[in-house]
This record gives structure tokens, sequence and C-alpha cells, in this order.
């Protein structure tokens, strides 16, 4: 199927081609001791891995948005608040100036000459209404200012608020796409695998309005001959840093996925290499090490993750899926697998 064909599919018509093959997203079959393989790299029409992948981008980068325009109120609410202080406080002023105008009326030579009996008392009362009159001048410039710098800040503020309100919806959107998606193949939300004690991850690199960074395969990946990206570099270090360093397989070329772009990494629930269902202490590592990513997906800039017949998205949260292979690399029981922005 040609490019702009594909482009031109409705969503609906796209999903529903999808149905029986979730496992084109889920399943990973390989020999015990290799990475995973994905054997639907090359499907030709749009899976349901590409319809979760573009919502699930869409929604983190319309959360990013709202938070950033959430902060962007918050700066601005303080500082009106600063300039309604100002004021508070130049407007008893005004009240002076008023009364400065009604007393002294304004500054002209004939008033000043008629209301001096000498040349030094002309001098003396010029000076002085001088000083008052650029005394109250200064008063009602920093008074308007102040008025115009509070109107500027509300402006701002109701731009920032329908900013906001403009992300949300399309998070709103995103998440009822990928819902539907997820339904299509008969996936049930689940509570997953989440610890509140899980350890916390440093921040991977962002750009100066909080959004993610474009990044390429641009680094060696220590786990095979190929690239990561520096991001997925920054969440296999942070995985590593906090314990999780049993055997991880990053890059494999081809296919139109993560794994050829750098972007993601199957981690083995089992010391050396990737063998049957994990049971015991290689389950209870594989949960521990899928919490960590979740409650840590925000900060490594995390796009899904897959362990033990489960999946989390950012927009839809944990659920089941099936569908999948029946072994233990196309029902992720024997590694977990982590996609990155």
């Amino acid at each position: 199927m040609s490019a702009p064909l594909r482009q031109r599919l409705p969503l609906a018509a796209a999903l529903a081609t999808v149905t029986a093959l979730f496992a084109g997203f889920v399943v990973l079959a390989a020999p015990a001791a290799a990475a995973p393989a994905d054997p639907d790299d090359e499907g030709e029409p749009p899976l349901l891995s590409e319809v979760l992948e573009s919502t699930g981008r869409g929604f983190v980068e319309a959360r990013t948005a709202v938070e950033e325009s959430r902060k962007r109120q918050l700066q601005l609410s303080l500082e009106l608040e600063k300039v309604e202080e100002r004021l508070a406080a130049l407007s008893p002023q005004i009240g002076e100036v008023a009364s400065n105008s009604y007393r002294l009326g304004r500054i002209t030579p004939v008033m000043v000459l008629l209301n001096s009996a000498s040349p030094d008392a002309l001098l003396e009362r010029a000076e002085g209404l001088d000083m008052i009159a650029m005394h109250d001048n200064k008063r009602v410039r920093e008074l308007n200012e102040a008025r115009e710098q509070a109107e500027r800040a509300k402006a701002a503020i109701d731009a920032e608020v329908a900013r906001e309100e403009q992300q949300l919806t399309v998070m709103r959107r995103q998440k009822e796409e990928a819902e539907k998606a997820l339904r299509l193949v008969g996936a049930v939300a689940t509570n997953g695998f989440v610890s509140a004690t899980s350890p916390v991850a440093r921040q991977a690199p962002r750009n100066s309005d909080g959004s993610w960074p474009s990044q390429s395969c641009s680094l060696d990946d220590p786990t095979t001959t190929g690239c990561i990206t520096p991001r997925t570099m920054h969440a296999l270090n942070e995985a590593k840093r906090v314990g999780f360093t049993r055997f991880v397989s990053c890059f494999r070329p081809g296919g139109p996925f993560e794994h050829p772009k750098g972007r993601a990494c199957d981690f083995s629930a089992q010391q050396n290499g990737f063998g049957g269902d994990a049971t015991g202490d290689d389950r209870l590592y594989g949960n521990n090490l899928t919490a960590f990513l979740v409650r840590n997906a925000d900060r490594l800039g995390i796009l899904y993750v897959i362990w033990y017949r489960q999946v989390w998205f950012p927009a839809t949260g944990w659920s089941s899926y099936s569908g999948a292979g029946g072994d233990p690399s196309s029902d992720h029981t024997n590694h977990v697998h982590l996609s990155l922005l």
C-alpha cells in the first residue's frame, strides 16, 4: 500500500484492520538467549502500535504544554499580585496630586510673577512649584505604568488559560482514541504495576519550554553493536543506577518502530538472556523494574511499557492484552519492553 493511500485511511477503518493484529505491537518472538524480534515489522496496514504511538506522543506533548501553561499562569498571577499591591500604594498619592492641582493650579510664568513679592521670592516659589509638579507627574506616570502592566498581565493570564483549555481538549481526544484502539483488541484496564516506593529517576534533558527535544540514533548502544538516542541512554543508565543491572538489549535493525530508531530496550527478567516465563525472584525483578519505569515516565520521556501481558500508555494507564503468540517473548513474560519518545 502506498504511503499516500495509508495516510488517507480513516482511523476507524485503520483500527478495524488491526483487531486481530495486536500482536503486531506486542508480539516478540526469538530464541531464548537472543533479543526478541518483531515479526510484524513489515505489516502494510496501519497497526495498532502506530495508532497508540501517535496518540501517546500527542497526549504527552499536550500534557507538557498544559504543565508549562499552568507554570506561566502562576508566574503571571504573582506578577499581577505585585502590580495590584503597587496600585494600592499609589492610589492615595494620586489624591495628593489632585489636591495639589486644585490648590496650586498649573505652574505658569504669570502665576509665579503675580504671587512673588521679590525676585528672590519669585525664584523660591518657582523652584517649589516646579518640584511639586515634577513629583506629582512622576506619581501619575507610575500609576499609569502600573495600570498598563496589570492589564498586560491579565491579558497574558487569559491567553494562558485559553491555551491550557485547548491542550486539555487535545489530551481528552488522544485518550479517547487510544482507549478506542485498545477496546477493539479486547484490552481491559488493570491496576498494572505501580509502587510509591520505587526509586526516583533523574530528569532527562528537555527544551526550555518543557517539551522533549527530537533526537536521533546518535550514541553507541552499550548493549548491542547498534545505536540509541541520548534519551534512551539516559533511561538505561538511570535503571542501572538504581539497581536494575540484568541483561538488556536495545537496538535491533529493521522495522518501523522504536528498536531500529534507538528508542527502545528489552530488559530481561533473568540474569543472562531471554528465557522462559519469569517466576519467583525473576518476576519480582520485572515487577519492580516496570513500577520504576512507570513512576518515572515523565522524567524519562517514556512512550509505553510492556510486561507480563500488560501494557502501559501515558494516555490510558495500564491495560491487559490478548492475541499474543503464547510464548514468553510474545507475551512479555520474560522481559520488560521500554519505548521512549
